[in-house]
């Protein structure tokens, strides 16, 4: 027997571990480990949410393979209609499910690097190309090379991110109206949209436009700004015409019971959870302030919820090693093009930067 020959060079992707596993590998408790790599809302669910998932009334039941009622409180929540909106286990997978849509072997995706790792991957495992255009110094699109690589390759899906991962940058309106303006279906991933401009990020969504657009996805997740990384639960908004095809190629049960109650109760509850986000964005300013006093740290702007950092004169990799096992500190490492000797550091609560990052970084490296 043999496997998909593409699969077979393809590498895995590098997923971020959780509490059980490196309290098992450092010898350390849950409450000893200051976890800021992987952008997680440290304040978790409200606890409206919690009691709501003690109290499941059919957790022995099959979900709603149409998440209808999800559906109808994520419309009332983003302002478009329930037709356009389709629920997923993480905006993972709905990224996976449009390139299994629209990919034949060899086609290609576009994406703008640095940037969110899954763009590449699911696009490699659905045995089609990925044509990287990089982004400049600032992060910001060289929108010369992305016409010329529309042109040239004919991409059938072009993946941005705003606010972007890794470095929290926001695309400004004009720049997103010139790529709508390509002749490709544009994904537009607001994983972290909550965190950047006024209310909620609703001042800087685009999602209210998909359904007078042919070429426009948005998606976004409860993972962030709702504390639900770890239910799965992500949304997005689709063109109608390109609706009956998900819908049949989906999974029947992709939400299951728990993800679709957490978010459901998350949405009754916007005003706690913008308190939340405030309390996040008022804490990446501190440790925005903090960073800066650090002389080998060039922190760069973001209105996301974690900061990216220019590591110079220090070894990046072994900084982020040392917290780790010194200190049960994790930030997340990078060295790759664009990306050289950069840290990144998720927000956390004030006592996760008091005691997580600024304490421990002077006792690994010096002042």
């Amino acid at each position: 027997m043999k496997i998909r020959t593409h699969l077979e060079s393809l590498p895995p992707y590098a997923p971020i571990e959780p509490f059980e596993v490196l309290s098992a590998r450092l010898g350390r408790t849950p409450d000893q480990i200051v976890k800021l790599d992987a952008n997680e809302n440290p304040y978790g669910p409200l606890k409206v949410v919690r009691e709501a998932l003690a109290n499941m009334e059919f957790p022995h039941i099959y979900p709603d393979p149409e998440s209808r009622a999800l559906r109808k409180s994520l419309a009332e929540f983003t302002g478009v209609p329930a037709e356009y909106l389709m629920a997923g286990a993480g905006a993972d997978e709905l990224l996976d499910l449009l390139m299994r849509v629209f990919l034949e072997p060899n086609d290609c995706i576009l994406s703008c690097p640095p940037t969110f790792g899954m763009y590449s991957f699911d696009a490699e495992l659905n045995a089609a190309r990925c044509v990287e255009v990089p982004r400049r110094a600032d992060f910001s699109l060289d929108m010369d090379a992305i016409r010329e690589a529309v042109e040239t390759h004919k991409p059938k899906l072009f993946f941005i991110t705003s606010p972007n991962n890794p470095d929290g940058s926001v695309l400004d309106a004009k720049t997103i109206d010139e790529l709508l303006e390509l002749p490709t279906l544009i994904v537009l991933d607001e994983a972290y949209i909550e965190f950047a401009g006024e209310n909620l990020g609703a001042s800087l969504s685009r999602i209210r436009e998909v359904p007078a657009r042919e070429n426009l996805v948005v998606l976004r997740t409860f993972s962030k700004w709702a504390g639900l990384a770890g239910l799965r639960v992500g949304y997005g908004a689709f063109p109608l015409w390109l609706m009956p095809t998900l819908w049949k190629s989906k999974q029947p049960y992709n939400i299951n019971v728990a993800a679709s109650v957490a978010a459901q109760v998350s949405l009754e509850h916007t005003d706690e959870l913008a308190k939340t986000v405030e309390l996040l964005k008022a804490e990446r300013t501190r440790l925005m302030t903090e960073l800066q006093k650090i002389p080998y740290l060039k922190p760069y702007p973001t209105q996301s919820n974690f900061i990216l950092c220019q590591v110079d004169g220090r070894n990046a990799a072994e900084l982020k090693a040392r917290l780790a096992q010194e200190f049960g500190v994790f930030i997340r490492y990078f060295n790759k093009p664009g990306l050289r000797d950069n840290i990144r550091i998720s927000v956390g609560r004030p006592q996760d930067t008091d005691v997580g990052y600024l304490l421990s970084v002077e006792k690994v490296v010096g002042k």
